[in-house]
């Protein structure tokens, strides 16, 4: 039961991560990651093409979009899991703050060192036109996700 609660943390934490850009592109006017790039991605990787140069010049592809989302949450899912196998997944049930925005913040690795280099951005977005702005973006965004896994691990332990 506790695996299937972690995979619900990790869903409701993605959709914080996905309201937490509406918000910041409504209030501020900072555009989120568009998620067909994710589906372009992970389609042309059949294909034996997995570095693009940038993604945005590569063929969209059909189907790329509803696959980015997809995946955007299966990849909210995974993390909820990898956090559990981490720390045990009862403990990571636990509402802590420290360890699911740490968490969150921490996962930001998985796309300033696979997905943007395979995007073409380079590691750690250097080779985008902002590099400081594309990784303040990413960090917020992973640290809504964070927040999300706290707030929702904090929700259940007081249904429970």
């Amino acid at each position: 039961m506790d695996w299937l609660l972690l995979g619900g943390a990790g869903i409701v934490a993605t959709a914080v991560m996905d309201v937490s850009a509406l918000v910041r592109a409504k209030l501020f006017g900072v555009g989120g990651l568009n998620y067909a790039f994710v589906g372009r991605w992970l389609l042309y990787m059949p294909r034996g093409r997995f570095f693009h140069q940038p993604i945005m010049n590569s063929a969209s592809l059909r189907g790329e979009l509803a696959l980015g989302w997809v995946a955007h949450y299966a990849i909210g899912i995974a993390l909820a899991w990898g956090l559990g196998a981490l720390i045990g997944a009862e403990r990571a049930l636990e509402p802590n703050a420290v360890v699911h925005i740490g968490f969150g913040l921490v996962s930001v690795g998985l796309p300033f060192l696979i997905m943007q280099p395979g995007f073409g951005f380079g590691a750690v977005a250097r080779k985008t036109p902002n590099p400081a702005q594309a990784r303040k973006n990413s960090l917020i965004a992973h640290g809504a996700f964070g927040l999300g896994l706290f707030l929702t691990c904090w929700g259940i332990a007081l249904m429970r």
